[in-house]
């Protein structure tokens, strides 16, 4: 198995490029066959099947193949895995921010009213 560090790794490498952006924010209105996630894109379809494959591997995107038709849909548990690391380091740099305007305001000098 994939440690943690590893596989958000290969998230932020997949989404990296604007093509796999587009893709994911495609598939997040909605399942959708290769071909519809190809339309909008200025690339070649064995181009798109590359990028779906680099989205694959990282956990974002499945596909499923039913006769001609392969169906790609987002993983949201990889996007809330994505979302919760962000949001980590959020907190942990608005704590620190906040503290340092805290420090700030407590050893202002108070302005000269003269």
């Amino acid at each position: 198995m994939l440690n943690y560090e590893t596989r958000l790794d290969r998230v932020f490498h997949a989404l990296a490029d604007p093509a796999r952006r587009s893709m994911v924010d495609r598939l997040c209105k909605g399942p959708a066959s290769v071909s519809d996630l190809a339309k909008p894109l200025s690339m070649s379809l064995p181009a798109v099947v590359q990028h779906l494959h680099v989205l694959e591997q990282s956990g974002l995107v499945r596909t499923k193949k039913v006769g001609r038709v392969r169906t790609c849909t987002v993983e949201t548990k990889m996007l809330r895995t994505v979302e919760q690391w962000v949001t980590e380091r959020r907190t942990f740099w608005e704590r620190r921010l906040d503290r340092l305007g805290e420090f700030l305001k407590e050893t202002a000098e108070p302005a000269d009213k003269t």
